[in-house]
């Protein structure tokens, strides 16, 4: 079987197999969206994300089908003329792209993918909503927990966070920003077709107020509708069912980020020393934890690529611009440790 390094989707926990299993037998496929046992499901579900993500309390959660459905919710809900958009890489453009076209205020905020954020506040002051792309899965990097708290203090609007190919991989705080969003084909080791999004009470007062109650997938639709533990729409009620599964036998997001980062560690080790395979990202304290960005010559990366594929490893191919003159390696938490292992192993008479 090809063991996927790819960074979303990716591989999957083996225990999905029996879970798929357990679906059918049980019947979950076929349930109501309206029905009680849906909503055990569904109920269940958040509450084991809240206890194994450390989601505060007063935090809601809901179920939308995908990360880019969460920028039109959150254009449309909770931006009343102006969102700023704070990105390195081709993800956060794309936010900023897609926020413009619904609202047009939307306005960029770029900065070096090799460089650490420096905030203006004098700028951001303008904005109903900070946009941050916590984990550029493009690039590989990230914006540090440290970071997101001088961001916090300083900056009183709403922050939406974008953290689709961090989380569940690695502890982030929640109390940092009012709404998070990710898809669970990542971290999470799932099919794709499910995302989750986060919301603080001061993002859903911002709601109230904007009082936007034209689109189906309105935050304040969402809302009131998960306070029955049910969906506008029928939600991929098997994906949900597999996250409750999978949560079940998740460790503590503290143990996951610990193992996330030791696996890291060995990684950055790895490439630091290669000579045909280097890190993308030269400054250490931006580089992502979940998603290894790596370079070499266009021919290199070429055949180390389809060398890979031959060997029975999936790696990333390079997103845009980066295309040919990078892989992308994941390191997502329901990959395992031999597996890792071999792949060091394969990369080892390449790099």
């Amino acid at each position: 079987m090809m063991i996927s390094f790819y960074p979303g989707p990716s591989r999957l926990y083996p225990q999905v197999k029996a879970y798929l299993k357990d679906a059918y037998d049980e019947g979950v496929m076929s349930i109501n969206h309206r029905s009680e046992e849906f909503m055990a499901i569904s109920r269940k579900t958040v509450a084991l994300l809240k206890e194994k993500l450390n989601i505060p309390e007063d935090y809601s959660v809901c179920f939308v089908s995908s990360a880019t459905e969460c920028w039109e919710i959150i254009a449309q809900s909770l931006v009343r003329e102006k969102s700023m958009h704070v990105y390195n890489g081709a993800f956060g453009k794309k936010w900023f792209d897609y926020s413009s076209r619904i609202k047009p205020g939307a306005a960029p905020y770029p900065y070096e993918a090799q460089e650490k954020l420096v905030h203006d506040y004098r700028v951001w002051d303008s904005a109903d909503v900070i946009c941050l792309t916590q984990n550029e899965t493009s690039n590989g990097t990230e914006i540090s927990n440290r970071l997101m708290h001088a961001i916090r203090r300083r900056y009183s609007g709403l922050i939406a966070v974008d953290a689709t190919s961090s989380m569940g991989g690695v502890y982030l705080d929640f109390h940092t920003a009012d709404v998070w969003f990710a898809s669970v084909q990542k971290c999470f080791g799932l099919p794709a077709g499910l995302a989750l999004m986060i919301y603080s009470p001061a993002a859903l007062e911002q709601a109230r107020e904007i009082n936007d109650r034209s689109r189906y997938n309105s935050l304040l639709f969402l809302d009131e509708m998960m306070q029955r533990w049910q969906t506008p729409c029928t939600p991929n009620v098997l994906n949900i069912y597999l996250l409750m599964r999978v949560m079940e036998q998740r460790k503590s997001i503290i143990k996951v980020d610990a193992a996330t980062r030791n696996r890291y560690r060995k990684w950055d080790a790895f490439f630091e020393s290669g000579e045909q395979l280097k890190h993308f990202i030269k400054n250490p304290s931006v580089r992502s934890k979940t998603v290894l960005t790596i370079e070499g010559s266009t021919d290199h990366i070429r055949s180390v690529k389809q060398q890979a594929r031959e060997a029975g490893f999936l790696l990333g191919e390079g997103y845009g611009e980066l295309n040919e003159s990078t892989l992308r390696i994941a390191n997502f938490p329901a990959l395992r440790q031999n597996e890792i292992a071999r792949l060091m192993d394969f990369l080892s008479r390449h790099r």
